[in-house]
């Protein structure tokens, strides 16, 4: 953590003390104090960025106080809509003070105060300037005067997360991320259905489950934790793969029944799977001072999503069965293929289509 902010404060000051006449580095700071009663957040632009988006000819004039001062709307203006700051989920709403030259960074920071508790989850989301793709912002984030947190926001990452309170705040964040993400994914959707199609007994259900659990979550964990970390290029169709694959699996075992093979198919494909659901994560972000205990949080509610599916097929197939074995044969075949297109589709489209 301590070299981490050297390495970025010195960066932040070569950006902001470049001449005005000149492009500086685009960065920008943004100091977020996390008081008992209020959340400050301390915004340094350099005046090249600010004067391009007010339409100042030239950026030297906003280094004259008198200038900055007079400018003091439009740059809350500017900078308010670009950033914003949540608390358990909720906006917050704040008030800007005025201007401050920072004469010796070719800066000028503005201050944004929000009264009332922090609350527990923190984000801060920001894109300050558009028009530059490679700009940048250095956020810090201060629990009173203690650095906790510190990120680098970009136009591909343009949010940060903070949690003060502990492991109940990120398992409500994360649990609840990993449950919409496996009932809103179709894909692993269709690969579970695939795999309960064939039927058989809870306990063959549990075992299918459990083996495709500990697939994806051990590649899960080794790309969350950037151990290894393939491109979607590659996930993504191999995910579509796996599903033409229990689709077809399902069409042979139908035609000549032989050894149960869903467990290892299972486990295998789980491990692709997990590079998926490990993607979503980086979207998502993981806090850095609770990065197992969030991990362990969005795979607990991947598996609370797939328990919840799994129970809902099995029961539907298991009474299916006992009210026509033709049937639920039906089921299974129309089933299985529909898998296995609904794959070859996604593979296609991932492949040639992206």
């Amino acid at each position: 953590m301590g070299r981490l902010a050297t390495l970025l404060a010195a960066a932040a000051t070569v950006a902001l003390s470049t001449p005005a006449a000149a492009h500086p580095m685009p960065f920008s700071t943004l100091d977020v104090r996390l008081e008992p009663s209020a959340i400050e957040v301390a915004v340094t632009a350099h005046v090249y960025d600010l004067s391009h988006d007010l339409g100042v000819a030239d950026p030297g004039r906003l280094l004259d106080p008198a200038i900055a001062g007079s400018r003091a709307a439009d740059l809350a203006r500017l900078l308010g809509g670009r950033f914003q700051v949540q608390s358990d989920g909720r906006p917050r709403a704040g008030a800007w003070s005025p201007p401050e030259v920072v004469a010796e960074r070719q800066s000028l920071r503005l201050r944004w105060r929000s009264p009332g508790a922090p609350g527990r989850a923190l984000a801060v989301q920001a894109v300050l300037f558009p028009y530059d793709p490679a700009h940048q912002s250095f956020v810090n984030v201060y629990e009173g005067d203690t650095l906790q947190t510190q990120a680098v926001l970009d136009r591909d990452h343009p949010r940060l997360e903070h949690f003060r309170a502990g492991a109940l705040a990120v398992l409500e964040r994360f649990v609840a991320a990993g449950v919409r993400h496996i009932l809103g994914g179709p894909d692993h959707l269709l690969f579970l259905l695939g795999l309960l199609l064939l039927g058989g007994s809870l306990r063959r259900h549990l075992l299918v489950v459990s083996a495709f659990t500990v697939g994806h979550s051990i590649t899960l964990s080794l790309a969350a934790l950037g151990v290894v970390s393939p491109p979607a290029g590659l996930v993504e169709p191999a995910i579509a793969l796996s599903i033409v694959g229990v689709g077809a699996d399902n069409l042979l075992a139908g035609a000549q029944p032989r050894r149960d093979l869903r467990p290892f198919f299972a486990l295998g494909f789980g491990l692709v799977h997990g590079f998926g659901f490990a993607g979503v994560l980086r979207e998502i972000g993981l806090p850095p001072r609770a990065l197992r205990l969030s991990l362990l949080s969005f795979n607990l509610g991947v598996e609370l999503g797939q328990v919840a599916v799994v129970a809902a097929v099995a029961f539907a197939l298991s009474t299916l069965r006992a009210h026509s074995e033709r049937a639920s044969r039906r089921v299974t075949l129309v089933g299985s293929l529909a898998v296995a297109a609904a794959g070859a589709f996604w593979f296609v489209q991932r492949v040639f289509f992206v």
